[in-house]
């Protein structure tokens, strides 16, 4: 069975629903799966669970789906550039669960490696750790964290073959390989495919059993966040 569908739309088909958990990759704008997140927000499917290190800004990547309100909790790490997630929040909206960002990797990749928690110094003695289990190691005290799973994981990926092997360029690895090891249903939007045996076996970045669905988009915008130019 192929593992390559024709859109993103026809990817997300009878495996995305309401009341999911998805986890989407991405770095800030960089590396998100836009055609993934824009089809999701077409699908309609609402009162969502997003993990992701950031929530997109208005108008492109989560955002989308934070202005039609199919976001009912954001698990993120940096969310200081979408002024709907900000009025969302104050007003009571959306429930948001903020995690240190080097945490929110770890509880990623621990879901992915069937980890079910494990101990971190990081929020020791602020408010990340309150009503969390706490445990002296070799005269530090460390704070339990639970690690994270989805039912959908979005990724995106710079080049896969036909089988879901993948391989990520430069910043667009952060969180993508872990997002995609925690889905238990993963699918990944790619720049290009292909043909099998065309990937060097030492520069895979992901094997393909951890991929269920592949969609090729060519040509994503590749919005930059925030643009700094030096003056004339």
């Amino acid at each position: 069975m192929s593992k390559v569908y024709p859109s993103a739309q026809a990817a997300l088909e009878g495996v995305v629903a309401s009341g999911q958990t998805v986890a989407v990759g991405g770095f800030g704008l960089c590396g998100i799966p836009e055609a993934l997140i824009a089809a999701l927000r077409d699908s309609g499917v609402n009162g969502l669970t997003c993990i992701s290190n950031n929530a997109g800004v208005d108008g492109f990547g989560l955002g989308l789906l934070l202005e039609t309100r199919q976001i009912k909790k954001m698990i993120a790490s940096y969310v200081g550039e979408n002024k709907e997630f900000e009025r969302q929040f104050l007003s009571g909206e959306l429930e948001v669960e903020l995690t240190p960002q080097g945490t929110l990797a770890e509880k990623l990749r621990a879901g992915g490696a069937g980890i079910p928690a494990f101990f971190t110094a990081t929020g020791v003695g602020t408010l990340v750790a309150e009503g969390k289990e706490t445990r002296e190691f070799n005269g530090k005290e460390y704070v339990m964290e639970h690690s994270l799973t989805a039912d959908v994981a979005l990724v995106k990926a710079w080049k896969a073959d036909p089988t879901g092997n993948l391989v990520f360029r430069k910043t667009a690895r952060n969180f993508n390989p872990d997002v995609a090891t925690a889905g238990r249903i993963t699918i990944v939007e790619v720049e290009e495919l292909v043909e099998t045996g065309a990937l060097d076996p030492d520069h895979i970045h992901l094997p393909g059993i951890y991929v269920h669905r592949i969609v090729v988009n060519a040509n994503p915008e590749k919005r930059i966040e925030q643009r700094t130019v030096r003056e004339a």
